[in-house]
């Protein structure tokens, strides 16, 4: 098991109280474990701000299938980025609306563009990106 470094942390009662709160309402084991977590999560944000990371992540898309050529035009979106997706689910949820996730990996930037231009398509109901780390540099 790799050492592991301690350290102290100082903050005012009132916020140490709330940050209790949330480690309880989380199920976290203890506070360090939720400390980890924040770190890991600025650290991600910042693999995104730099855009010079591997990030992966999700595209989750709801739109109404009756859209004339809606279906065509996603597909022709995604063909453009082909390299970033690595797969993708359709789901029928009802008689009009569909949910399709995709799943990616590659440069942010690329990730955001990729985004913007699915959930941007006339039809599109609700989309959101999801990104996270690929872990190589969590560790």
């Amino acid at each position: 098991m790799p050492k592991v470094a301690r350290f102290g942390v100082s903050m005012s009662p009132r916020l140490l109280e709330q940050f209790d709160e949330l480690v309880q309402e989380r199920g976290y084991a203890n506070r360090s474990e939720a400390i980890r977590d924040l770190v890991r999560d600025a650290l991600v944000a910042r693999e995104w701000e730099n855009g010079d990371s591997e990030v992966a992540g999700t595209i989750t898309l709801i739109y109404d299938h009756h859209t004339a050529g809606l279906g065509d035009i996603l597909t022709e979106v995604q063909h453009e980025y082909y390299d970033l997706i690595i797969s993708t689910l359709h789901v029928h949820l009802d008689e009009r609306n569909c949910l399709e996730t995709l799943i990616i990996k590659g440069a942010p930037n690329r990730a955001k563009s990729l985004a913007d231009e699915l959930i941007c398509t006339k039809g599109v109901v609700h989309g959101k990106l999801t990104l996270t780390s690929t872990g190589r540099n969590l560790r």
